[in-house]
């Protein structure tokens, strides 16, 4: 099906001007109605950016694409002759920012790019904090609202997925990413702006996020769902693969502390509509083992805690 509708992309320097009220409202109907929009003129200079992507891209060359050739071969995937709905087509890597960096532990990494993903995550931490004000703006939260319920008795998880999508030979027998909701927060994604393949469900159809050069990619975890009462949803989300083209994508998520505890908030709840209560690392118990299954069970699963111990757990999830 042609895309004939448009993505929201919202240029945040209008934040300052006479165009604001416009700004915030098309923020707004973005967490509403899509859960995700672009954003551009965020603030990150262009060539830490250009550096980060240039890096990304050797340091996959250097050291995860052999890994990434050795995977095809364990699982018998080189061929791709019949369709694969288990494994996804995609080579990555894990960042922990917060509460504790585990940056100079990982292996094969040049200390120029360690310096440079330092650099690039603490400015998106800021973007991220700033960006949950403005969502509290728009919600009639008060400032620092989501950020304190992020908060937890240590502070927020912050952690960033650093993934590579190489070109595939048969994309109709395999996805990059299966489709799924993020479970956390609020999502910052740095993507590959020649090679598309990042999808979201809209009104029961695939639209393409837009690859733009120097945008972030900002998309609502289902934390968010559940403290907004629903107002902003989390929405499914997938990679398709290419026949053509590395696709790099740098994700940073922005996630509650492992004890936050979290809640509608009591200005946004109501009878119709009411999402459970929980702590984030118990969502997160949760959701390890069923991420490529839809959300609702989870919110009701959560209503019940029981319902949560009798669920085994089973795939490996970014937790940060």
């Amino acid at each position: 099906m042609e895309q004939t509708i448009k993505f929201p992309v919202v240029n945040l320097s209008k934040l300052n001007g006479e165009e604001r009220d416009q700004t915030m409202a098309l923020i707004n109907d973005a967490c509403e109605n899509w859960g995700f929009f672009e954003i551009v003129n965020h603030g990150l200079p262009y060539d830490l950016m250009d550096n980060v992507e240039k890096m990304t891209k050797e340091h996959y060359k250097k050291t995860m694409e052999q890994k990434f050739n050795d995977m095809l071969k364990s699982k018998g995937l080189e061929k791709l002759e019949t369709e694969v709905e288990d494994v996804d087509w995609e080579s990555t890597f894990y960042l922990r920012h917060l509460p504790q960096s585990n940056l100079y532990d990982i292996p094969d990494m040049s200390d120029e790019y360690r310096t440079a993903m330092k650099d690039f995550g603490k400015r998106l931490e800021n973007l991220a904090e700033n960006l949950l004000d403005q969502l509290c703006e728009n919600l009639g939260l008060e400032k620092g609202y989501l950020k304190k319920m992020f908060h937890g008795t240590k502070g927020p998880s912050f952690g960033t997925k650093v993934s590579n999508y190489p070109p595939c030979p048969k994309p109709e027998m395999i996805k990059g990413l299966r489709v799924h909701t993020d479970a956390g927060g609020i999502i910052l994604l740095f993507q590959d702006d020649k090679v598309s393949g990042l999808q979201l469900l809209k009104d029961g159809d695939w639209i393409d996020v837009p690859p733009l050069n120097h945008s972030i990619v900002i998309n609502l975890g289902d934390q968010l769902e559940v403290i907004t009462n629903g107002k902003y949803k989390s929405v499914m989300h997938r990679v398709v693969t290419q026949k053509e083209g590395n696709r790099m994508s740098i994700a940073s998520f922005y996630n509650p502390g492992s004890d936050a505890e979290i809640s509608p908030a009591s200005s946004l709840a109501s009878k119709e509509t009411e999402y459970p209560s929980f702590v984030f690392d118990d969502y997160m118990k949760l959701y390890a083992g069923v991420k490529f299954q839809p959300k609702e069970p989870r919110f009701e699963a959560m209503r019940n805690a029981t319902a949560v111990t009798e669920l085994n757990p089973a795939a490996s999830v970014e937790t940060f």
